[in-house]
Parts: C-alpha cells; structure tokens; sequence
C-alpha cells in the first residue's frame, strides 16, 4: 500500500481511564510514526462534523454525546499501510467481539465506549485528519 497518514482518536473513556500513554506506546513500538498530536474537547459543531457520515443513524446522537462528554487525544499517525495496520491493532468495533491483543480487545466491554476510533479508509482519513487538524500542525519529519 505504501505510505500512509491515518487518524487515531482515544475518546473519552480511554482518556479518563488513564490509557494514553499505553495506546499511544502500542503504536510507537509498532512503528509508526506520530505526525500530529493534541487533546481537545469537541464540540457538538466539530463532533457532528466529524461523525457526517452518520448522521440519521439511530445511533447518531450518543456518538455526539459521548464525544463531546471529555475530552479526547487526536492524533495522525504515518507509516507503512498505516490505516490497515492501525485497524488491525484496535480490533472489532464491538470490544466484546475484540481479541485479546488488541486495543479494544484489552480494554473495551462496549460497542460505543470502546477507547479508540480509527480511520477505516484512505478517504475517510482525509476527511477526519482534515477535521480535527490544520495542516500546519502536522508535522514531516
């Protein structure tokens, strides 16, 4: 696949739960390289930005609610096959169904409140990076 930036999000209940650094060390130790880092605290605005594509969904607005309830840690990673890479090591949506080994497979018990979010393809990582971040805070190097 070649090189590639994806979006990685630890929401609200990975941050609370004190699993920042340990998520972001999975990563690091993986290999891929961190280009943009911040916590932020979405709002509603930049929440139902973010989360467009599912808007009309019966689960659309406990997205917004839980996204928006404390903050988060964004951040655009980069490497090899990153998006692939990145989706393999957070495992299935539904923390339930994750294996151990994976992020959510280690520290999830929720479809929703499952500690990390992911960008699931090339386009939506555009999209999402292009929310949450300026180009100018993302850094080569």
């Amino acid at each position: 696949m070649g090189i590639e930036e994806t979006l990685v999000l630890i929401k609200p209940d990975g941050v609370q739960r004190g699993l920042i650094g340990e998520i972001i060390s999975r990563f690091e130790r993986k290999g891929l390289r961190i280009k943009a880092l911040k916590m932020i605290l979405f709002t509603r605005e930049k929440a139902e930005e973010f989360y467009s594509v599912h808007r009309g969904k019966p689960f659309f607005e406990s997205l917004i609610k839980f996204i928006t309830s404390a903050p988060v840690v964004a951040m655009v990673l980069e490497g090899d096959s990153a998006i692939s890479v990145v989706r393999r090591m957070i495992g299935p949506t539904d923390g339930r169904e994750a294996p151990p080994g994976t992020i959510r497979g280690d520290y999830s018990l929720s479809i929703q409140e499952n500690v990390v979010h992911a960008s699931d393809s090339l386009e939506s990582a555009r999209r999402e990076i292009s929310v949450v971040f300026s180009r100018g805070e993302i850094i080569d190097w």
